[in-house]
């Protein structure tokens, strides 16, 4: 499987993006997905997961209440929806899969991963 990621780009602090994470290669509904990000100088963080089927998600705390992630099966793709950005959430965006319903919060536990993605979130 490939993922290919989009969305990323310039916004300026309490604006929106919206990230679409596509998979080619075959139907990633068996996989759960899950979204990192990765500053200059340390490690690549988790910040949100999405079962296989759609049905459960999780968020760290300092994205909780702000992103959103979301899944079309149909479509192949995964969406990460990234609103009232902050500073601080600059950085390089990650989406990767794992055969299994649930997402992992460890990057070894992802055996695809889409290229990163800029996110700069200017104050």
């Amino acid at each position: 499987v490939q993922l290919q990621a989009s969305g990323g780009g310039l916004v300026q602090a309490g604006g929106s993006l919206r990230f679409s994470c596509a998979a080619s290669g075959r139907s990633f509904s068996s996989d759960a997905v899950g979204w990192f990000r990765q500053v200059p100088g340390k490690e690549r963080e988790f910040i949100a997961g999405i079962s296989r089927n759609g049905d459960y998600t999780y968020y760290v705390d300092s994205v909780k209440g702000r992103f959103t992630i979301s899944r079309d099966n149909a479509k192949n793709t995964v969406y990460l929806q990234m609103n009232s950005l902050k500073a601080e959430d600059t950085a390089v965006y990650y989406c990767a899969g794992r055969t299994g319903p649930y997402w992992s919060d460890n990057m070894a536990g992802y055996s695809y991963w889409g290229q990163g993605t800029q996110v700069t979130v200017s104050s």
